[in-house]
């Protein structure tokens, strides 16, 4: 396994740290090998010398099995200016087209939500990652005038609706919840007459191939208040790029916050290059104190470890991730843990070796 490493910026350097101790862990009790290539592309690059990717960036990534993201982001660089010349650039050249986020509570992990725990918590996410209104097609007319006009235009094409709803689907099979499995697309197909409506005739088309699986619908607004009043109701949610980057923020901050919350932006297709990283940004206040919550980087690599072939060492990491939070952890605020960030790494890598803890 080829595996292409960004640790980033801030304190991303010492979560990814605790990611590869663990990986190291997983290759040795189930038997696998590995290379890292370690890329530094971030914020400090970028202020040295003015440049966010390297020429030949993606053919670099292109020649790995995954991508391992710490995390971007440095208080002396323009806000957003990393995220969208590094990720979003990746995720549209890479052509990385469904963004998982699962949304599960862990075992000790407090939720704002009264009366819920991780039974109830715990669902997934698939967001199309390459189309909608961040296809950047826009423009503006009269720019710093009081007639000043801007546009902002929703693309979305009947192959890429198409694609990342067929993966929700088999997604959705795959994950073969118990209580019945459940794909709910969200959109706003009343509003959004045109670009929805594609969205929403595709869903229905390809639902006709998934006999097994409920296709289930919300409006957007809708969803937001069902994921708070009744997050047990979903197994998996399709929806757009716009409104997935919005209600997964509400997704991570009930499994616990951001500093839990993991994701991967996936090319599924032979030969793609997927990425995975932590949610919780860069936190450059933390940055070398090693008080900064790991628990999301691991659960980052758990991810990339399932859908790179170790989908055993994947369930274990896992696995090892619940028993840490549920027996040792007292807080998964940086600084509140109970333990050192490196710590939090150790638990992690003695419950995957741990037998009362099951692959």
């Amino acid at each position: 396994m080829k595996i292409a490493v960004i640790a980033g910026d801030g304190t991303g350097p010492e979560v990814t740290s605790e990611a590869l101790k663990v990986l190291k862990a997983a290759s040795e009790l189930d038997g696998f090998t590995y290379e890292l290539t370690d890329l530094d592309w971030g914020s400090e690059r970028y202020m040295k010398t003015g440049e966010i990717l390297p020429e030949g960036a993606v053919e670099t990534l292109q020649a790995h099995d995954a991508i391992y993201l710490g995390a971007v982001g440095h208080p002396d660089v323009t806000p957003g200016l990393i995220e969208k010349g590094l990720l979003l650039t990746l995720r549209f050249k890479l052509d990385q087209y469904i963004n998982l986020r699962p949304v599960k509570l862990y075992p000790g992990v407090e939720t704002p939500l009264a009366g819920k725990g991780p039974k109830d918590i715990d669902f997934v996410v698939v967001r199309e990652n390459t189309e909608d209104l961040y296809a950047g097609i826009g423009g503006f007319l009269k720019k710093g005038t009081p007639d000043e006009v801007a546009t902002q235009t929703a693309i979305y094409s009947r192959k890429g609706c198409e694609r990342w709803l067929r993966w929700a689907f088999e997604y959705t099979q795959k994950r073969n919840n118990p209580k019945g499995k459940r794909l709910t697309l969200v959109a706003k197909n009343n509003v959004l007459t045109y670009g929805h409506d594609l969205v929403w005739r595709t869903f229905q088309e390809v639902a006709g191939d998934y006999p097994d699986v409920e296709a289930d619908y919300n409006h957007v607004d809708a969803c937001c208040m069902w994921m708070v009043k009744n997050p047990e109701y979903y197994d998996v949610i399709a929806t757009t790029n716009m409104f997935g980057d919005i209600i997964t923020d509400l997704g991570a901050i009930i499994q616990g916050g951001m500093g839990v919350a993991a994701g991967g932006n996936i090319n599924p297709d032979q030969g793609g290059t997927s990425m995975y990283e932590c949610m919780g940004g860069s936190a450059p206040k933390y940055t070398g104190q090693n008080v900064i919550n790991p628990i999301a980087a691991i659960g980052a690599m758990a991810m990339l470890l399932e859908h790179t072939g170790q989908p055993t060492s994947g369930k274990r990491v896992m696995a090892a991730i619940q028993h840490v939070t549920g027996s040792k952890m007292e807080s998964q605020a940086a600084g509140k843990m109970g333990f050192s960030t490196t710590e939090v790494g150790d638990l992690v890598v003695d419950a995957m070796a741990n037998e009362s803890v099951e692959a």
